[in-house]
């Protein structure tokens, strides 16, 4: 061996032999500043409620504050874009349903690699899809609606809030489900599409189940036609599911959660995992969940990546099969 061979050997030894000191010594202290967490989605929707709910137990485990910014459009996946811009050091996360990593990359151009630019952190929140009326439906339930689809192709216009979104993903499994011609209306976000509904500029709008949308039900200016969920909920017990009614593979609910950067080292993923864990755990956080009627949705973090590959191999099948339908 040379001499200049022994020289570079030494210092890829002692680089080598540093580098675990060097990333324990930065999981030591972190966080050391406040922590963003971006919100994919526009202000006003069940996922701007629930974040900020989560962001207070958080700031208070973790010492430093924890500060919500939207980055909304595009179904989330402009918000992800962003977070794969930030320090994979901890102190910016996302808040995100898992379809921009396991269904639009297949529908649309994405400008990240949904399998390598993302670090798992934690589950948050499952949330059951709401299908409901708008003052412009003129059909007596979901049956009369399917069957005025499929007499008049076109006439039943269903909002969405973007392409590749879970409530995408409702209609396009009762559009395979029926046979009906259903015409999509996809949006930003849940505040824009929510205020258009109410208006009537669509028949039917598939939304996250909140407390708004319940108050709107309740004072009859939306009608509930039907719901993803595993039983009926508690709040809407004459309203069936979607597999009630004959669209099993329909019967769809939004899985949330927290993503950090690739590369975001191991300890400060688990130690974000625990804290998120251990915020839903707590009764403060648990009665948020409850009034929103989504469920809390505790795990590790390999579940969660399991989950997400799990959602993304069935889209994956579907969208090969069905393509066309997404449009």
């Amino acid at each position: 061996m040379t001499h200049l061979q022994r020289r570079t050997l030494g210092r890829w030894g002692l680089a080598t032999l540093a580098a675990p000191f060097a990333a324990r010594a930065a999981t030591a202290s972190w966080p050391d500043r406040p922590v963003r967490l971006l919100v994919v989605y526009p202000p006003g929707g069940v996922s701007d409620s629930m974040a900020r709910a989560l962001a207070e137990p958080l700031a208070q485990s973790l010492g430093v504050p924890v500060l919500v910014e939207h980055r909304a459009g595009a179904g989330g996946s402009v918000g992800m874009d962003a977070l794969t811009r930030a320090a994979p050091d901890g102190h910016t996360l996302a808040f995100s349903a898992i379809s921009p990593l396991t269904l639009q990359p297949m529908l649309a151009r994405v400008r990240y690699d949904p399998l390598r630019a993302f670090t798992p952190v934690a589950s948050v929140m499952r949330t059951p899809v709401l299908v409901v009326g708008t003052p412009a439906f003129g059909s007596r339930d979901f049956d009369e609606m399917i069957a005025l689809a499929r007499a008049r192709p076109g006439a039943v216009r269903w909002a969405s809030s973007g392409v590749a979104t879970i409530g995408h993903m409702v209609l396009v499994q009762v559009r395979i489900r029926s046979g009906a011609t259903i015409t999509h209306i996809p949006y930003q976000g849940g505040g824009p599409q929510l205020n258009d509904a109410l208006s009537g500029q669509f028949e039917v709008l598939s939304t996250n189940v909140a407390a708004q949308q319940l108050q709107y039900i309740q004072a009859g200016r939306l009608q509930a036609l039907a719901v993803g969920a595993p039983v009926r909920l508690d709040a809407l017990p004459q309203v069936p599911t979607l597999a009630e009614l004959g669209f099993a593979q329909a019967n769809l609910a939004s899985l949330f959660g927290i993503f950090a950067p690739a590369h975001t080292p191991d300890a400060v993923v688990r130690r974000l995992n625990a804290e998120i864990n251990r915020a839903l755990e707590g009764s403060v956080l648990r009665e948020r969940l409850r009034e929103a009627h989504n469920l809390p949705a505790i795990g590790s973090v390999d579940a969660f990546a399991r989950e997400i590959a799990l959602d993304r191999q069935r889209n994956q099948a579907l969208v090969a099969g069905q393509a066309a339908l997404f449009e």
